[in-house]
């Protein structure tokens, strides 16, 4: 009754919230609410808690640090940091400039003049701004008037480079004095050319200031040119000169902050399970130091930071693994309804391994000969992917492995022995279930993880250098016992998820596979020809699948299920004509394509309603891929249809998917095989050879296969199974002697009884070949 509650209560919930359109956002939450409550689990909830305490005190009780604390100095780091901060150089900007660049902007200006003098009417004052852009500084009225008067420039220009290279060769900065006392202090110049840093600290860089370049510029003699003009040109010059060597502020903090977060802090360091003070003891002024550290790292503040860091680390560990297994995992593609279950295996088996971890803290006092981490061998780490392995596949149960591992880490104090642990048991565990189809198979994996779980506990003690301890005794044992509890664990719950996700694994497939299953028995009854059918195709597939190491039950109890659909109309398949009218003969082609086409859909909708699972209803939809029913499509394009060339052949295809696994594949390649295989009047070894190869060949060429992971030697493979099967089914027998009757006054045998009723009358063999050629271009072939 509870059960069928809580299945109700999924199912409600599954309709009201989870429907396609809203799935990213159920995703979204499922993902926060996820994190959120496995972070309030993860979260160390024993650190240490207290009041403030003073040297000199009587320590009321044994205090020893729960976890490992690095806890920091405050007064000595930041002493450290200011000294690396103050012993940084300044970061000055070089630029290489010669006298060159000068010389260009005014040989420009010059040529401005030139060419606007001969345009009559100038705009002064569009002149002048054009001019300052130019040489890169105001210039006035006066200083253009001059520059105007001056007709032929080229010794003017020679000297301006002349007297720039010598300015700029002795590295030009704004202030000389502030330039020195930098330099005492130490320099680097970063040349903005080449990204090139030099100089690093070097006290021996000289540069001149804009007072000495004035002084440079004073000696500039210019010939041609009047002394008050001239010194107009100078002042100008003296403008345009700009420094290259630039004190870069921002850059210098940025050294600044660079050493100062290069200087380490200064910690105290605290080991988990170090005693820092015993009850009666006097407080010293260094455990004073110690426990006021740990107080203050674990009040709120910290502890909320803390669990923020957490919370955002598992979002990390669930979105990043999840998007790399949908983009490059073939078969990692879990829907909703699977990560709610991954949801609920992760916080259940949280929940469990916490409350174990509380547990085995107190079993030191019971039992204070036996360490308190061994009894961490104890614990399933490996169920949940196993259970995940059981439910959906290998590549999800890879990716949830190692993902749960990481956070089981955290879980268990960043203990890396954990993570190892967790993680190869897990691996072990989960190659351990594969096809599990017996409950047995669970504790042969279980039996499995214990001799990893010895394995691994054993070189851990040698890491440690407690081999040879007491302690190892209870490791290996605790670490046998542990394979078995996660057999335990996950036999007891695989069955729970079954009925409570509607999933469908190896051993439900069992189940389906019984004949005297309700929907086989409707099959059987109501269409008998697709049943038996069905029943060899399944066959078939099985047999296939083994060879080409497949999943032979999943393939097996799919082809039982893959024509379910025709129970609604069997008379419209010709394998439960017996004999009697051909129906289509009455419909139009799209009409007889759309309903064969439909058993399809029924299909999927009866296995829906009977809750046959997704990977059987999944291998329905594609049983026929996007294949073309080239008989009625034949016939709707025969000259005697009027409406030939109008038609679609979109319409008389199915519409698919193509098969995406190899089961689905297996089923495809052996519904048209045994159907054709009807159609064979002498099936004679060679024939069935013939047709298989044929068959094969045109599904593979018309592209139903190149979505499934079956390959040229799986076909080949496939192909030696049907015939096998099929060789089997269709065998010669000998004639055996039978008493002799009388009949009409003579003698006759049952032998002679058989080989009238089997002999063929005359032109009957024409008509069996022109029959069988007709029943291969129903199923899209041709002889």
């Amino acid at each position: 009754m509870l059960a069928s509650r809580v299945r109700s209560m999924l199912d409600s919930l599954n309709a009201r919230f989870f429907s396609e359109r809203n799935e990213k956002v159920a995703q979204t939450i499922l993902l926060l609410v996820t994190a959120l409550i496995l972070t309030v689990l993860v979260v160390p909830g024993q650190n240490f808690h207290t009041s403030q305490y003073n040297a000199g005190e009587i320590a009321p009780a044994d205090i020893k640090a729960t976890q490992s604390y690095l806890l920091e100095d405050p007064v000595l780091t930041e002493k450290k940091r200011s000294e690396a901060e103050k012993s940084t150089p300044f970061v000055y900007d070089f630029r290489i400039v010669n006298g060159d660049e000068l010389q260009v902007r005014f040989t420009r200006i010059f040529a401005l003049l030139h060419d606007l003098r001969n345009q009559g009417a100038i705009d002064r004052e569009a002149l002048l701004n054009k001019l300052s852009r130019e040489l890169g500084c105001p210039v006035t009225a006066v200083e253009l008037a001059s520059l105007e008067k001056i007709r032929n420039p080229r010794a003017l220009l020679m000297e301006i480079s002349r007297v720039a290279d010598n300015v700029y060769r002795n590295k030009l900065v704004n202030d000389k004095s502030v330039f020195n006392e930098d330099r005492r202090h130490g320099i680097v110049l970063f040349e903005s050319q080449t990204g090139r840093l030099f100089g690093a600290g070097d006290s021996s860089i000289t540069a001149i200031d804009l007072k000495d370049a004035a002084g440079i510029v004073r000696e500039m003699r210019f010939s041609g040119i009047d002394r008050k003009e001239a010194e107009v040109i100078k002042g100008l010059f003296l403008k345009a000169l700009k420094p290259n060597l630039t004190r870069n502020q921002a850059a210098t903090d940025a050294k600044k902050l660079e050493a100062r977060s290069s200087i380490p802090a200064v910690v105290y360091q605290i080991k988990r399970g170090e005693m820092i003070v015993r009850e009666g003891e006097r407080i010293s002024d260094e455990q004073a130091i110690k426990l006021n550290k740990i107080y203050s790292s674990s009040k709120g503040v910290n502890r909320f930071l803390s669990g923020l860091g957490i919370f955002t680390l598992i979002l990390v560990l669930f979105y990043f693994p999840y998007r790399f297994g949908r983009k490059n995992i073939r078969k990692f593609n879990p829907v909703l309804k699977d990560l709610l279950f991954l949801s609920l295996v992760t916080v259940l088996l949280f929940l469990f391994l916490k409350f174990a971890f509380i547990v085995s803290s107190a079993m030191g006092i019971l039992f204070p000969q036996i360490n308190t981490d061994n009894y961490f061998y104890l614990l399933p780490f490996a169920a949940g992917a196993m259970i995940v392995r059981i439910i959906l596949n290998s590549e999800v149960a890879m990716v949830y492995c190692a993902v749960t591992a990481l956070l089981l880490g955290v879980l268990f104090n960043g203990n890396l022995e954990i993570v190892i642990y967790a993680l190869l048991g897990g691996i072990i565990g989960a190659h351990g279930v594969r096809q599990c189809q017996y409950r047995g198979t669970i504790y042969t994996a279980g039996l499995k993880i214990s001799i990893v779980n010895v394995a691994l506990a054993i070189p851990f003690q040698i890491l440690s250098d407690n081999l040879f301890t007491s302690q190892t005794l209870y490791i290996i044992i605790f670490a046998f016992i542990g394979g078995v509890v996660n057999s335990v664990v996950v036999a007891g719950t695989v069955p729970v998820v079954e009925n409570l996700f509607h999933y469908t694994t190896d051993i439900k497939l069992l189940e389906l596979a019984s004949l005297n299953s309700p929907v086989l028995r409707e099959l059987m009854i109501r269409a008998p020809g697709t049943y038996h059918h069905s029943i060899l195709v399944g066959t078939m597939v099985e047999a296939a699948a083994e060879a080409i190491h497949a999943n032979p039950l999943m393939a097996r109890v799919a082809a039982y299920y893959h024509d379910i659909g025709k129970i609604s109309k069997p008379l419209y398949f010709i394998e439960n004509m017996s004999g009697g009218e051909n129906r289509h003969d009455k419909l139009s082609p799209s009409m007889s394509a759309l309903i064969l086409i439909s058993h399809v859909k029924e299909g999927v909708e009866l296995a829906k309603d009977k809750r046959l699972g997704v990977p059987i209803i999944d291998i329905i939809r594609q049983h026929h891929g996007t294949a073309l029913i080239s008989y009625f499509y034949q016939k709707a394009k025969s000259a005697e249809d009027p409406d030939a060339r109008n038609v679609d052949e979109r319409a008389f295809r199915y519409p698919g998917p193509k098969p995406q696994t190899r089961e689905a594949g297996l089923v495809m390649l052996a519904d048209c095989v045994e159907a054709a295989s009807k159609t064979l009047t002498d099936p004679t070894p060679s024939r069935i050879q013939g047709m298989v190869q044929k068959i094969i060949n045109n599904i593979f060429i018309d592209g139903q296969l190149e979505e499934c992971e079956l390959t040229l030697k799986n076909l080949h493979d496939i192909a030696n199974s049907f015939n096998r099967i099929l060789s089997g089914i269709y065998h010669h027998r000998i004639d055996y002697p039978e008493p002799a009757f009388k009949v009409s006054g003579r003698k006759k045998t049952v032998e002679d009884s058989d080989r009238e009723q089997t002999k063929t009358p005359s032109g009957r063999g024409e008509e069996d070949k022109k029959t069988g050629g007709e029943d291969l271009k129903r199923l899209g072939l041709h002889r």
